[in-house]
């Protein structure tokens, strides 16, 4: 077993930590899941286009305890450390790193005349993956450059255009809860269209030149 784990020392209201905990994982699409001999988990992601991430947390006594990992293409796991699939780990393990920073902000309960707690919302600021929403735009436009451009002069280029598409995909995965969804929704479309056609041209052209031989 490979993971990524993460200890931190927080000392907050258990409330403040799993509410912050639970956005990050509504934010980045994460559902509970059952993993392998029934360990209680958290899964995003797919098996086709950028693979699965999984999360498991837990908080007792002010201390934060997180495991993160990823699968390789044999249903190995792995930590989010490493060149072996750095593409996908790296953002992956960013928005990890900006949950720890937030997780650690002055959070200032509102009290009335009595001092004890007001029974109102408490303002904090959450985990805002903007930039990779940015980022799965970008990937998405250069992934249809890349089908296109060469098919200009006649050459067809199939697997940038589906590196790019999955790199965009895992992406818009991390920004769909940001304040820029829109981009990242935006951006997975496009991703997903530069897949399509990169494998619908390179099965083409290869069916072409079988038939012409």
């Amino acid at each position: 077993m490979s993971r990524y784990t993460k200890d931190l020392v927080l000392n907050k209201e258990e409330g403040f930590v799993s509410f912050m905990v639970n956005d990050y994982l509504k934010k980045n699409q994460f559902t509970p899941f059952d993993y392998k001999g029934g360990e209680k988990v958290y899964r995003a992601g797919d098996a086709m286009l950028e693979g699965y991430k999984y999360i498991k947390w837990s908080y007792e006594n002010g201390n934060l305890h997180l495991e993160a990992w990823m699968k390789n293409g044999f249903g190995k796991e792995m930590d989010l450390d490493g060149f072996a699939g750095s593409l996908q780990k790296k953002p992956f393990k960013q928005s990890l790193e900006q949950l720890y920073t937030l997780l650690q902000q002055d959070v200032e309960i509102p009290k009335g005349e009595d001092g004890q707690p007001l029974p109102s919302a408490i303002p904090v600021t959450t985990v805002d993956n903007s930039s990779a929403a940015t980022q799965a735009l970008v990937f998405g436009i250069l992934g249809l450059v890349s089908v296109f451009v060469p098919l200009l002069f006649g050459y067809v280029i199939g697997i940038i255009p589906i590196i790019l598409g999955c790199l965009g995909v895992s992406r818009a995965r991390l920004g769909s809860g940001s304040s820029k969804a829109g981009a990242a929704k935006a951006g997975k479309v496009l991703c997903i269209i530069a897949i399509v056609l990169a494998i619908v041209l390179w099965i083409g052209i290869n069916v072409i030149n079988a038939v012409l031989q």
